[in-house]
């Protein structure tokens, strides 16, 4: 379950708009729905105004100065990037960019175990091969240590990066970061590549054309790569991007295309985002991202589609590592099911693979609806990943426990820790202590942008939505919400894989598509209402347009997510032992009329989630804290088995009369009100 929130556009504003742009009204209201105010704003969101004079961003004279000089003399240039996708796009930009320039360059990226940023070793080995300048992409503003190594070996420094800035800036001929607080670049968000893209620009005297047809194809791909808002300069640079990958002259993207896309000609965000990007991540991940480097810089087809081979069967082994680990997770979770408790959830393990624990974080946090963080135990050392939604800032809570740490970072939504082992639990203890302090803990949200009318659902209002392509980062898909549909037939898919749904919403009758549900794992039949948050498109079959929509997420008509959000934290809270108010304890104790009514339920179906039963009950009387110990009275009398990990119940065959009422729950619930 995910907490639905929709929010409400400006209808007003909307109309005014229609006058002064050419967007449709429905791509109007959605964008008043996300926050724009006036023309400004859309035009803001649009990068209406290009890309901005590369030569605003502080110390880009100073750096374009420097690098000529070195171009100049013939002296050595490296390159040093991070083994994310953004590093080695932004690698692979700016070394074929020096490259033609006719500079004397190399490149370097850290493998994953020598940690992100510069290293003090690397740097080294850089000055042994006769290095004379370094210039960073993605990475080195917080490379203090480092960068005074460097001039202490004769070299200099060039810093080129998009992260948060630190008190203290590297000894550096120039940084060059937006980030910092005397740059007065009105555009932020760049990422790592797309820095090294306005380096570029700069030093081709600020004219964009050239290096956007060049390098926008690895931009496009950073840029998803690195989860920045698909906003102004990075919108642009996405756009140029897609239109110029099906004919770019690179070797290895021609090779991630064949192998990795069904159609390199209908390229979207979400291609490069879950295709693309992932091939390239899975390199740096699992073996060197130099793998990924030299299929981007490769001039030989033969050697880039063999690289390219390598990157794919790589993220193959990626995906097996991951599955691997969430079935390790799901075991320790149905050994101690306690753990689901929590509010924030810490699972460790021994030797999960450091480089993927961080997707397997964001996988564990959708599937409860909770914070999470992953440790891998390995060579006496404890290394964790985690994932957060706003509003719990993982930061924060990291910074809590700092006396338990021996290393840590990241921002609201992500961090990076390191501890030893025999910390796990204390530090596990005192994230519970920091998530105490909310009154209702934050969780995974579904949001939609407006309710629906049947004006929103006709094919040319649909169709108008591409305008505000490419997809991304705070320029979601439009998802709208379908309330109070009626489900008027229901028909499987795939073999009963998958579902089409046909329903009808606002008098509008629409197909709705539901992925990885049969129709008889839905919890609601023909002739239910039901809302719908629905992601819309157009659909050509046999050379006829309709709308279509993908069902992103379903509840009953009208449910409300915050009661059960509240009541699976009043479940919570008992289990761990906080004493409840007994008006809270009366409403989540099942009669034994309830009880039964359950019991019949859970028995006509072979085995089914809390979630799905909870909506299929829909009943306000019947709180989710309540269907949660009806459950465990189940359990404990023998009656029904529940598997913790996957949150799902089944009726056992019966052995002899059950006495619920003698159960530990209902016995414990029976002494807190008396």
């Amino acid at each position: 379950m995910r907490k639905w929130k929709t929010n409400s556009p400006d209808d007003r504003l909307a109309r005014e708009l229609t006058e002064k742009c050419d967007l449709s009204l429905t791509a109007l209201r959605l964008l008043t729905a996300r926050g724009s105010q006036d023309l400004d704003d859309v035009s803001e969101m649009f990068g209406a105004n290009g890309f901005q004079d590369p030569f605003i961003i502080a110390d880009m004279q100073q750096a374009v100065d420097t690098i000529n000089e070195y171009i100049d003399s013939f002296d050595l240039i490296c390159v040093y990037g991070d083994y994310d996708c953004d590093g080695i796009t932004a690698t692979a930009l700016l070394y074929s960019y020096l490259e033609s320039m006719g500079a004397n360059v190399i490149y370097h990226i850290n493998e994953r175990e020598e940690g992100y940023g510069m290293n003090i070793d690397a740097v080294r080995r850089l000055a042994d091969k006769g290095v004379k300048l370094i210039v960073t992409v993605d990475n080195g503003i917080s490379c203090v240590d480092e960068a005074e190594e460097i001039y202490s070996l004769g070299m200099k420094l060039v810093i080129t990066d998009h992260h948060a800035v630190p008190e203290q800036l590297p000894r550096a001929e120039a940084v060059v970061d937006l980030h910092r607080p005397d740059c007065p670049s009105e555009y932020k968000e760049l990422a790592g590549v797309g820095v090294a893209l306005m380096l570029c620009a700069a030093m081709d005297g600020g004219d964009f054309e050239a290096v956007v047809e060049q390098y926008a194809d690895l931009c496009a791909i950073g840029t998803v790569g690195d989860l920045v808002p698909l906003t102004g300069e990075n919108r642009s640079l996405v756009q140029k991007g897609l239109l110029y990958l099906p004919n770019t002259e690179r070797y290895g993207l021609l090779a991630l295309m064949e192998q990795a896309v069904s159609d390199k000609n209908k390229l979207s965000t979400e291609s490069l985002g879950f295709q693309i990007c992932p091939r390239i991540n899975a390199a740096g991940r699992l073996a060197s991202p130099m793998i990924a480097l030299k299929a981007l810089l490769s001039e030989d087809p033969a050697e880039a589609e063999e690289l390219v081979g390598e990157m794919c069967s790589l993220n193959q082994q990626r995906k097996d590592i991951e599955a691997k680990i969430m079935e390790e997770i799901k075991s320790t979770i149905d050994e101690r099911p306690e753990l689901l408790n929590d509010r924030v959830l810490v699972i460790a393990g021994e030797g999960w693979h450091h480089g993927v624990i961080g997707i397997v974080s964001a996988k564990v946090m959708d599937l409860y609806s909770k914070p999470s963080l992953i440790i891998s135990i390995e060579n006496g050392e404890a290394r964790g990943s985690a994932r957060s939604v706003k509003g719990f800032n993982i930061h924060k809570c990291l910074t809590h426990c700092k006396e338990l740490l021996t290393k840590f970072g990241g921002h609201e939504c992500a961090g990076g820790f390191s501890l030893l082992p025999e910390n796990i639990e204390a530090f596990r203890l005192k994230v519970q202590e920091f998530a105490a302090q909310f009154p209702m803990m934050p969780a995974t949200s579904t949001e939609c942008d407006m309710q629906a009318t049947a004006a929103d659902l006709e094919l040319e209002a649909v169709r108008s939505l591409d305008r505000l392509q490419p997809f991304g980062v705070d320029n979601a898909q439009p998802m709208y919400m379908m309330s109070a549909c009626t489900v008027n037939a229901i028909y499987p898919l795939s073999g009963g894989k998958h579902t089409k749904l046909d329903v009808t919403c606002d008098n509008c009758r629409v197909q709705a598509l539901v992925f990885s549900k049969s129709p008889e794992s839905l919890f609601f039949s023909v002739g239910d209402k039901i809302d719908i948050a629905a992601v819309p498109s157009v659909n050509q079959f046999n050379g006829r347009e309709s709308v279509n929509v993908r069902a992103a997420d379903m509840k009953p008509a009208g449910m409300d997510t915050e009661k059960y959000f509240a009541a699976r934290d009043s479940y919570e809270k008992l289990r761990n032992g906080t004493e409840l108010p007994a008006a809270y304890l009366r409403k989540m104790t099942p009669s034994r009329n309830e009880l039964v009514y359950l019991y019949k339920l859970i028995s006509q179906l072979h085995e089914v989630t809390l979630d799905d039963l909870f909506m299929r009950i829909n009943n306000t009387a019947f709180n989710y804290c309540k269907l949660r110990l009806s459950v465990d009275i189940f359990t404990e009398a023998g009656l029904a088995r529940f598997r913790a990990a996957e949150q799902a119940v089944t009726i056992l065959p019966p052995n002899g009369k059950a006495d619920l009422m003698s159960t530990p729950t209902m016995k414990m619930l029976a002494g807190a009100l008396n």
